[in-house]
């Protein structure tokens, strides 16, 4: 399969390159690398900014791929708080662009959404797909956005694209900032001695999924070949506290959070019914979360590798 990455030298779309050329995928990586790390990838690459509608064309058309994973996103639920406008160039108008440049090539798409931060805060737990969308700020509402203009394009040009609402993911060459980087930042802290900060009381809960469970969802869903909307994660909450414990239990000793003031726009709860990624896609959350935060933990005391593995 010809496939192209954007977002390739991110945290998770490093993880899918790799994975896309294991198995003999042919696959070039886009990213602006404004978060990206370029020692990320080891697969063909170009230096492209979504929001350059000409250029990112022109680069497709040219690889001609079958499937577009599009991951390119700023992500961060406090800077779209900050910067709508800044937020929505990206999500909004730079998803526009990859399906443009999608539709010119006859590639489809698997689009990385966002769950708990598109249900909102008072969606019954674990959140279905059918589940009333209120987002509680500019990065859900975005993310929203770009998923109806996913779910336009597949209608008026009858291309099976496909959507992903990707629960908390951690793993690996997570970035260590912004609301999906808690894990990476609690090892971090935990490996130095630090305390880890805690914004609120620490009983508000997140479905942590691991990275390498998130790029067997968007192999499956590209193997599928079909338009739909699936949910990935476990299903199960997890407090910031119960995180925290889990650290101290790897690391053998104590560990004491420093509170802080609650964030704007941050979620009190959020977890997905992956149901029916089992049901469609064969899908499921097979790394536990003890597991996997070992994992970051022997990665964070390796000196954080740019090219961590799963």
């Amino acid at each position: 399969m010809r496939a192209v990455v954007t977002g390739g030298a991110g945290f998770i779309g490093s993880h899918l390159t790799d994975a896309l050329a294991a198995r003999g995928d042919d696959v070039l990586a886009l990213d602006d690398l404004s978060r990206g790390i370029r020692g990320r990838v080891a697969t063909p690459f170009q230096q492209v900014d979504v929001r350059d509608a000409a250029t990112l064309e022109a680069v497709v058309s040219e690889h001609r791929p079958a499937v577009i994973f599009h991951l390119a996103a700023q992500a961060d639920v406090r800077v779209s708080v900050d910067d709508p406008l800044a937020d929505a160039a990206i999500n909004v108008i730079g998803t526009i662009n990859v399906l443009q440049a999608a539709h010119a090539a006859g590639a489809r798409i698997v689009f990385a959404s966002t769950g708990g931060a598109i249900y909102g805060e008072h969606a019954a737990r674990p959140t279905p797909e059918t589940a009333a969308c209120e987002p509680e700020a500019p990065y859900g509402t975005a993310k929203l956005c770009a998923e109806e203009y996913v779910r336009v394009f597949a209608r008026l040009h009858g291309t099976p694209h496909a959507v992903l609402r990707l629960a908390n993911v951690y793993g690996p060459r997570q970035d260590p900032s912004g609301e999906a980087g808690v894990v990476s930042i609690f090892a971090g802290r935990v490996a130095s001695g630090e305390s880890p900060t805690v914004f609120g009381d620490g009983h508000q809960t997140r479905d942590y999924v691991f990275v390498g469970d998130v790029v067997a969802a968007f192999l499956a869903a590209a193997d599928a070949g079909r338009a739909g909307l699936w949910n990935v994660g476990t299903g199960t909450e997890v407090s910031v506290l119960d995180l925290i414990a889990g650290f101290a239990t790897i690391a053998d000793r104590p560990v004491e959070p420093a509170l802080a003031p609650a964030r704007a726009g941050e979620l009190q709860a959020s977890c997905l019914d992956g149901s029916a990624a089992r049901r469609d896609l064969g899908v499921t959350a097979a790394v536990d979360l003890r597991t996997g935060l070992r994992r970051v933990y022997e990665w964070v005391l390796a000196g954080e590798p740019v090219r961590g593995t799963l």
